[in-house]
């Protein structure tokens, strides 16, 4: 039975070629993503998590499996770097991916003001790429997956690249705007501490399969406080999880 809104994950298998040897990424894969809530995926480098995005973004395809939708979703990607196009401005970027055979001019034009209000960049869409910081630029990058109308968010390690401080206003807003437009997303990071402090659930990845599961959205609100006793018990089973799932593999 369907939940209110899902994608359903099944059995989803990848392999890629290196050196004439077939390099399985995922192995039967299956889940299901609750589009209301934000999924964060744990896991170590080359278990599948990026591949696992691309796949749901359309930019990778399957060697078997299916991604079945209970409602048509318009899925949203940010990446690691914002990817903007130096040659247009913050509003031109923004509106890259739009459909501008669905609105006219004016339309497209409130679209991209009420996306710089949304993202704090109002007074920066004439501005170029090159005179923003990059905390403002990964902004713009959440701006213009919002402007196709997306439903869901695929965010790949979104905020890494950025300091410390950056980082925490980029998370803040990130949750604010998926309540706002109350949406959800799937969160790839290698962070712990981000996936504690964003995630509705979190999913750990091993070998291409679902390791582990947390569900800790419905007891813990937002803001989390990452040394409350609850939130440090969470991420020591977490941790312990990571660790013994790299000692497993090692071994093996």
């Amino acid at each position: 039975m369907w939940k209110i809104a899902e994608i359903r994950l099944k059995q989803l298998e990848k392999s890629f070629e290196v050196s004439k040897n077939s390099h399985p990424v995922l192995r039967r894969f299956s889940t299901d993503l609750d589009t209301e809530k934000i999924t964060v995926i744990l896991g170590r480098s080359g278990c599948g998590k990026t591949t696992l995005l691309r796949i749901l973004a359309g930019l990778e395809t399957l060697d078997g499996g299916q991604i079945l939708f209970e409602q048509p979703e318009k899925l949203g990607v940010v990446f690691q770097e914002p990817r903007l196009m130096p040659w247009l401005t913050l509003e031109q970027n923004i509106l890259f991916g739009a459909d501008k055979k669905k609105h006219s001019k004016s339309k497209l034009k409130e679209k991209a003001e009420t996306l710089l209000r949304l993202t704090g960049l109002e007074k920066f869409g004439k501005a170029y790429p090159d005179q923003l910081s990059g905390g403002m630029m990964q902004r713009a990058a959440l701006a213009r997956a919002l402007a196709c109308d997306a439903s869901y968010l695929l965010m790949d390690e979104p905020f890494a690249a950025l300091d410390h401080f950056t980082r925490q206003t980029m998370q803040k807003e990130f949750l604010r705007i998926c309540a706002e437009e109350k949406m959800g997303a799937l969160f790839v990071t290698h962070s712990v501490d981000e996936a504690l402090l964003l995630g509705d659930e979190i999913l750990i990845m091993e070998n291409g399969k679902v390791g582990s599961w947390f569900t800790i959205g419905e007891n813990l609100a937002y803001p989390r406080d990452l040394l409350s006793e609850e939130m440090i018990g969470i991420k020591r089973k977490i941790i312990k999880t990571l660790e013994n799932r790299s000692q497993t593999q090692k071994n093996f």
